[in-house]
């Protein structure tokens, strides 16, 4: 059935809609009461640390962007250095929003938890949560239906999706390192040298602590989904203008669109009522997206003349997201196997403790590895490699609502630790603390749906890398295994998220010792410190956690963007495809194996916190605590920051792919 309207329209309209929504919920949330003058204090230094990090994180961002966009303007054109820098300040808005929405809902949802209880506290903390996710794909389905809008090029998107990938970058790997610093140095000599509870307040790096969970898991995640759900539709939309079929380009905008409304509605349903489970309203309102996205695509498709084998692409992808995101549930969640035996491991100490939980980790890898590869070979097999591109927009099109629960994570994190400084009483702490414990297991769960989605992702870019090259060179270009450049690039990409990796866990690491230090110094020096009636130093450990992120973030930057041109400039356009297939099979390997281990390290310790093994203060939570802290930099930092380095690297080849052709010293 063929009718006059335009079918891609679908996708700013809602994403108009979803807009507004947000903000219709950011005004909800904010009209709630924030409590005592306690509270709204500690919810002042929580704020105020996240703004400061944003503000200096921003100053060298600009730097880089300005940067950056003159050289694409030299090297290519002004018109991509311009899209550029769209492409960074609609991704910088979102993370922004989301980040300001976090420090507003954390102190609402304790207070509501004071006032009435998990019923009244939990919608504030979701519909907190819903605000990053509506607002985060409303941005960019905006954006990038702005740009095709003027420009009619699907590559024109390019420009869009590589500038937020670079900011991406920045706010993943740096707000990492801001939140695992401060996470591990707090833990390690709060809860094991000192053995005082997680959020007291006389630790100096609390409120640190507390500013990570912003920055990094909303501001961070925010922009990391953000970034994969544009670099999806890019994709998909290039491999379709390619195809000589002309509805195959507006189609990933089209289901976009209708996948902003589906997550609306499953949004809509998440609700808890009286002695309701928090986390099985939060999968109910994933699984109502999914089945909502499912019956109106398959109506669009219908509707719109399209293949219905495009459809059965997408459901495939959705499919495997699901299975990924059921893995990581498995292997993560608190009340499972994995977690109880690795909590029970402790037991013994924290090496064994440590070894059983990095094994569970390699054993998660497989069913989500053969998730994303039979949800590809399905995909491929009905409609070639735009069939690849459409189930990765499939996967991504709920994004909203897995947004929505992946911020929900550190509202409830921060609502908890409000609610321990300002002693709000056992009864209060208990249910933030089941809010909280609900959002650890919807974070491992989102974060292995957004680390499948960027693996699917990838494979799309190295589809349209291979699109672009033959548009250039006016012939198919084959990528074989046995050409020995092939080969050379093969291995090379494989090592490159191998040293991402081995760099950011080592800023942590760097970073934390310098935190550790400092605490320690203020316990010796600041008297009565230990006793409460001493004052820590919060600012100092803010300000250690701020530069020292920014400090080792530099090197990470210029070594995932250097070494792609120097390879390509080198070795040529064959040896570079070879080098982005290694590194998109490394680092999704990686990604799964560093997400699900660091999940399943920090949710055996909160089984033992929960009473079992010997409860709190035993030495099996000390060594609990140890484990979770190797976790931290596993699960928050590299593992989430592999799925932008392999979408920076592929469309950098992308983008350059002209003059690498032109200028490379091996040639074609």
């Amino acid at each position: 059935m063929m009718t006059s309207f335009e079918p891609w329209l679908i996708a700013p309209v809602s994403s108009v809609l979803s807009i507004l929504i947000g903000l219709f919920l950011y005004n909800y949330v904010n009209s709630k009461d924030a409590g005592t003058e306690r509270m709204k204090q500690i919810a002042g230094w929580i704020q105020e640390g996240s703004r400061t990090f944003l503000r200096t994180e921003y100053r060298y961002l600009g730097i880089f962007v300005v940067v950056m966009a003159v050289l694409l303007s030299l090297f290519l054109n002004v018109k991509v250095g311009i899209i550029y820098v769209f492409g960074t300040l609609c991704s910088g808005l979102a993370g922004i929003i989301g980040m300001e929405i976090a420090v507003k809902a954390n102190v609402r949802t304790a207070n509501a938890a004071k006032e009435g209880g998990l019923i009244t506290a939990f919608p504030i903390a979701f519909r907190g949560g819903a605000v990053m996710g509506l607002m985060v794909v409303g941005i960019a389905l905006f954006g990038i239906s702005v740009i095709y809008w003027l420009t009619g090029d699907p590559e024109a998107v390019l420009g869009m999706s590589i500038g937020a990938s670079t900011l991406t970058l920045f706010m993943k790997a740096g707000g990492g390192i801001y939140t695992k610093t401060a996470d591990i140095a707090a833990d390690l000599v709060g809860k094991v040298e000192l053995s005082i509870p997680e959020d007291d307040p006389r630790n100096p790096a609390v409120i640190a602590d507390n500013v990570g969970d912003n920055v990094g898991d909303c501001a961070g995640s925010g922009a990391d989904l953000f970034d994969s759900y544009v670099a999806a539709v890019m994709a998909a939309m290039i491999l379709g203008g390619s195809s000589g079929i002309a509805y195959l380009k507006t189609a990933p905008l089209v289901f976009a669109g209708i996948g902003i409304v589906a997550s609306i509605i499953g949004i809509a349903t998440v609700r808890v009522g009286e002695g309701g489970d928090p986390g099985k309203s939060l999968n109910l309102g994933t699984y109502v997206t999914c089945i909502v996205f499912i019956a109106l695509t398959y109506g669009a498709s219908v509707l719109f003349g399209y293949d219905i084998r495009i459809w059965q692409a997408t459901a495939a992808g959705l499919l495997a997201g699901i299975v990924i995101g059921m893995t990581s549930d498995y292997y993560t969640s608190i009340n499972r196997s994995p977690a109880i035996k690795t909590a029970e491991a402790a037991q013994t100490g924290a090496a064994i403790n440590i070894l059983t939980g990095f094994s569970y980790g390699l054993m998660s890898c497989f069913p989500a590895l053969l998730g994303i590869g039979i949800g590809s070979a399905v995909a491929y097999s009905l409609y070639g490699v735009y069939g690849v591109g459409i189930a990765a927009v499939g996967m991504l099109a709920i994004a909203g609502v897995i947004i929505a629960g992946d911020a929900y994570g550190p509202i409830g994190d921060n609502a908890k630790g409000i609610a321990e400084m300002s002693e709000l009483g056992d009864e209060v702490v208990d249910i933030t603390d089941e809010i909280d414990a609900a959002g650890n297991t919807t974070k491992a769960i989102t974060k292995g749906f957004a680390i499948g989605a960027a693996g699917l992702t990838a494979l799309a870019l190295l589809a349209s890398y291979q699109e672009i090259v033959k548009s250039l060179v006016g012939t198919t270009i084959r990528f074989d295994l046995m050409d020995p450049l092939v080969m050379m690039g093969v291995f090379v990409g494989m090592a490159i998220p191998v040293i991402f990796s081995a760099m950011i866990i080592l800023g942590v690491s760097k970073n934390a010792f310098r935190m550790i230090e400092e605490i320690r110094r203020q316990f010796r020096e600041i008297p009565g410190l230990m006793e409460g009636t001493g004052k820590p130093d919060y600012g100092a450990c803010v300000s250690i956690a701020t530069m020292g992120a920014l400090r080792e973030l530099l090197p990470l930057i210029v070594f995932s963007i250097s070494t792609t041109l120097i390879l390509g400039f080198v070795a040529g356009i064959r040896a570079l495809a070879g080098y982005l297939s290694g590194a998109i099979f490394s680092g999704f390997f990686l990604a799964i194996l560093m997400a699900n281990a660091g999940g399943l390290w920090d949710n055996s310790k909160k089984y033992i916190e929960s009473g079992y093994f010997g409860g709190k203060g035993s030495d099996a939570h000390k060594a609990a605590v140890i484990g979770d802290t190797v976790g931290d930099p596993f699960k928050d930092t590299a593992g989430p920051s592999l799925n932008t380095l392999v979408t920076v690297i592929s469309q950098i080849a992308s983008l350059f792919a002209p003059l690498i052709i032109a200028y490379a010293l091996i040639g074609l």
